[in-house]
């Protein structure tokens, strides 16, 4: 089995790290921090926007998977250079470039969001989420390099952090029996990914040749609500029914003066205001990556909260 380099050590790149090694390929980390290093990873600190240092670590990898997370606030400053230097990096080493995307580039959709749903952000985190594709894709038909991208909806599951996930940042206010307030319209239908489906499409991205040069959809389970998640996860903690409301944008806007995380997502407020769901019907079939069930996602998630 061949190297695997896993740029970012949060929970995409820790679930990809874990998937590859169960496939026994040998993976390699990095971050900025470092870490400490196992039998089965190896881990090294590094600069994600560092092209030198990228390729350096990189030279002789199968795959080069971008996993990074900048902070939310600050994706139009920090994501150029980091995708770029990891463009650089595969282009200079061979490794097939394997991006962990979402579902922001294809700004307000008018149905199931599939591979072939035009690009069509006009919010800035959109668009600057676009560039780093159109920019892969266009070194890969130019024969320098062979990229592949996967997309999913909001994460879900027991190593989502809090700062992460609309539903996680619930978990504490549904255990002790509190209304729950969430961004949008709480009834509107929605995709969720469970971090370790993103985590095995992403490996299997990067072992697939056939994949390669076109973005995926990480397949999800039947949509759910905002109240209808969180009802879920209250029944699989035991707790009282969940009591949910949404946040009135004029709130969200106001809170936005002092919070950059809610003035960020006011500006994407069509992800939450109607339906916003994926079909990932195609990668299923070509790739077999069943999602996890949803019963099976509701109780790992409430064991860990």
């Amino acid at each position: 089995m061949g190297l695997h380099v896993v740029v970012g050590k949060g929970p995409v790149g820790t679930a990809t790290a874990q998937e590859l090694v169960r496939a026994g390929h040998r993976v390699r980390v990095l971050s900025r921090s470092g870490g400490t290093s196992t039998a089965d990873v190896e881990h090294r600190a590094v600069d994600a926007a560092d092209a030198d240092a990228l390729a350096a670590a990189a030279r002789g990898a199968d795959a080069l998977v971008n996993a990074v997370n900048p902070a939310y606030s600050r994706w139009a400053s920090d994501w150029p250079p980091m995708a770029a230097a990891m463009l650089e990096a595969a282009t200079r080493t061979g490794a097939v470039l394997v991006a962990m995307g979402n579902l922001y580039v294809h700004g307000r959709p008018t149905g199931p969001m599939t591979a072939a749903t035009p690009l069509a952000a006009t919010d800035t985190k959109g668009r600057v989420r676009a560039r780093v594709w159109t920019d892969m894709l266009a070194a890969h038909e130019a024969g320098r390099v062979r990229v592949v991208e996967a997309r999913a909806s909001d994460f879900v599951g027991p190593t989502v952090p809090v700062e992460h996930s609309h539903v996680t940042r619930q978990l504490a206010t549904l255990r002790r029996g509190r209304r729950a307030w969430v961004i949008g319209d709480p009834d509107a239908l929605h995709s969720w990914a469970h971090l370790p489906d993103v985590g095995r499409v992403l490996a299997a991205l990067a072992t697939t040749p056939a994949t390669w040069g076109r973005p995926w959809i990480v397949p999800s389970s039947q949509p759910r609500s905002q109240r209808q998640v969180l009802t879920d996860l209250a029944a699989a903690m035991g707790a009282r029914p969940a009591r949910v409301s949404g946040l009135p944008w004029p709130v969200v806007t106001a809170l936005g003066a002092v919070s950059p995380q809610l003035r960020e997502v006011a500006a994407i407020r069509h992800q939450w205001d109607a339906d916003f769901v994926v079909d990932g019907s195609e990668t299923l079939r070509e790739l077999g990556t069943e999602p996890t069930p949803w019963d099976e996602v509701c109780r790992a998630t409430a064991a860990a909260a």
